[in-house]
């Protein structure tokens, strides 16, 4: 190979590697637009069970698994150990789980000394459900799960109970 060659093929290499490297600090310093519904989610608060604020936007640009559920729901409190080990294997690939509860603050924290989970649980209350129609179940109903991208979309949506092999499937797409 010619010398002249040589350097036009590394020319060529460096040129490319620059455009990569611009087109991934373009996508950075202006990421995707989310959908009103999921913007309007990333502004919620809602209330710890410490008492504490909890602010989600805090895990924007993590991919969040949303989970409502309420003690008062058979089917919810059967999922919560299959997201708590999910939870458990994902968060080294950096995800994050949010329980929300559409409860009040007694018998989520009497459920929790009984059944500890190891990702963050916060108090929706009875606009839980209200929030729930907005994310797109119209029903309402419950145990209902949101998955939100490292873009902050909306990117998986479950009505019922989700299982582990199903929540396992989210890592690889």
């Amino acid at each position: 190979m010619s010398p002249v060659t040589r350097r036009l093929i590394l020319a060529g290499a460096g040129v490319g590697a620059a455009a990569l490297g611009a087109s991934f600090a373009w996508r950075k310093l202006n990421p995707p637009v989310a959908s009103p519904v999921a913007q309007a989610f990333w502004t919620r608060r809602f209330a710890g069970m410490d008492g504490a604020e909890l602010d989600v936007a805090r895990w924007r640009g993590q991919p969040l698994l949303v989970n409502f559920w309420a003690t008062w729901c058979p089917p919810c409190v059967k999922e919560l150990p299959e997201i708590n080990q999910f939870y458990g294997e994902a968060k080294a690939k950096g995800w994050q789980v949010l329980g929300l509860a559409v409860d009040q603050a007694d018998p989520v924290k009497a459920f929790l000394k009984k059944t500890p989970l190891d990702f963050a649980i916060a108090l929706a209350g009875a606009e839980g459900l209200g929030l729930v129609r907005e994310l797109g179940n119209p029903a309402g109903g419950l145990p209902f799960s949101v998955v939100f991208d490292e873009t902050g979309e909306i990117s998986w949506r479950r009505l019922g109970v989700t299982h582990l092999a199903e929540l396992r499937a989210l890592l690889t797409s």
